[in-house]
């Protein structure tokens, strides 16, 4: 959290002195797109052809502009539960947002606080009895990012039967048709998947031998990733999909898979990442080994965009993590005052992902990092 709280306060300097920093589409939608739509475009692509608005559309791809909107919260006290699947890097970056919907709720009059925790380690099983603890307290609101829909879903089923306001955020809604009230983040997991292997693909010229690294077994949004992954795979018979691993959100995992896969299929050609972790040890892993092989991924790490800048990586998915957390503070306070979705709020507020290139990395490292390269 400390890298992040800097990396705010250079964001808010900037904001000061940047005009042409536009804000973004938080766009609520009362449903997500149809994963087999093509994109219209829930993520929005930054080409890799030099544009006039390359700029913008980068500047653009993490929203740090945001007001409260015109809602009149009914208390002066809010006090929420979060909890989400592991301690990681991304989840500080959706809590700086947090953050700033708290200040802006604060200078209202109006205190927010809440319990933002999270294991070591993904495990549908730790997210389970954090869950239930908080259920035993008096939260307003519990906020979950699903480490695994099959066996979080029932239990928010049943948390809300017995009364309790749960809503879900981040990267990950629960299964379809579960009571939770409202979700708010990544609603096109399998567009952005589909979208990073297409780039692969049209990158290869539509052959070659590629990977998978996934992410946390039952994870909706890297599940969601691998099958757009997958799928987009299976449109071109010259494709050939060698590995599909899962890395546990793990650096050291992927590097470890990705070298192991190596040694197998010293051919490699590409490999897709679903996650923000796996980008790097994919990098590391090639860039030891002196590969040619071309890797897509998620997200915003530094390293990944450093391995972006140096061609290492081809393109990254970044969401906008800042968006997240400010809308989920939002809807968490509608949800406590005891609205429901399609009244003040949507069902689903989807939030963005720009796919971005080398030609993009030395400003998204400066907008993100402060880094001047």
């Amino acid at each position: 959290m400390k890298k992040y709280a800097k990396i705010l306060l250079i964001l808010i300097t900037a904001l000061a002195v940047l005009s042409c920093f536009t804000a973004c589409s938080s766009a609520a939608s009362a449903a997500g797109p149809d994963e087999n739509t093509p994109p219209g475009k829930p993520g929005a692509a930054a080409e890799e052809p030099e544009s006039s608005g390359a700029d913008d559309s980068v500047r653009s791809a993490v929203d740090f502009d945001h007001e409260l909107d015109s809602y009149k919260p009914l208390k002066d006290r809010y006090n929420f539960y979060f909890t989400y699947k592991t301690v990681h890097p991304w989840w500080d970056a959706v809590a700086l947002g947090m953050e700033e919907a708290q200040r802006q709720y604060l200078s209202e009059g109006i205190t927010v606080t809440y319990e933002y925790m999270a294991p070591e380690g993904a495990s549908a099983e730790d997210q389970t009895e954090r869950l239930l603890t908080a259920a035993q307290k008096d939260y307003d609101v519990i906020g979950v990012d699903v480490a695994d829909e099959e066996i979080i879903s029932p239990l928010l089923d049943r948390l809300v039967e017995a009364g309790k306001k749960v809503m879900t955020f981040s990267s990950s809604d629960a299964a379809e048709g579960c009571k939770r009230l409202a979700y708010v983040g990544n609603t096109h997991n399998y567009q952005d998947g589909a979208d990073l292997t297409e780039a692969l693909c049209e990158k290869l010229g539509y052959r070659g031998k590629v990977a998978i690294l996934v992410g946390s077994a039952g994870a909706p949004c890297h599940e969601d990733r691998a099958r757009g992954a997958r799928d987009t795979i299976a449109k071109y018979p010259d494709m050939e999909i060698v590995a599909v691993e899962y890395d546990m959100d793990s650096v050291d995992l992927a590097y470890e898979l990705t070298m192991q896969i190596l040694k197998d299929c010293p051919e490699l050609d590409g490999i897709v990442c679903c996650n923000m972790s796996n980008p790097v040890g994919a990098a590391r892993a090639i860039t030891e080994k002196k590969s040619s092989a071309v890797i897509v991924g998620m997200d915003h790490d530094e390293e990944a965009l450093r391995y972006l800048d140096d061609g290492v990586i081809y393109c990254l998915g970044v969401q906008d993590c800042f968006s997240i957390g400010f809308d989920t503070i939002q809807v968490a306070v509608k949800i406590a005052d005891g609205n429901l979705a399609g009244t003040v709020f949507p069902e689903k507020t989807n939030e963005i992902t720009t796919v971005i290139y080398q030609k993009d990395a030395a400003l998204m490292l400066a907008l993100l990092y402060g880094d001047i390269i």
